[in-house]
């Protein structure tokens, strides 16, 4: 059963589409979006385990030249 995560990132912005197109590249992360409001992109990650929640996040996210922070919240297994 999957992993779903959901990521909200606030954005340097002037980096929005580079971090946007950037997060739709990324093995891991099923669905990006703009949004208005607090934060600038929500990023939908979907994993196998887990344990690989942490590694799309640190590896592949917050290594993003543009993003300035993350909010990460994991959804409860489907029942």
């Amino acid at each position: 059963m999957a992993v779903k995560a959901f990521v909200f990132v606030v954005v340097d912005p002037a980096r929005t589409t580079h971090v946007y197109e950037s997060l739709s590249a990324v093995a891991g992360i099923a669905e990006v979006y703009q949004v208005m409001g607090p934060y600038d992109i929500v990023a939908i990650v979907e994993v196998e385990n887990l344990s690989e929640v942490p590694q799309v996040i640190s590896r592949h996210i917050r290594a993003v030249d543009g993003i300035e922070s993350t909010t990460t919240c994991v959804t409860f297994p489907e029942a």
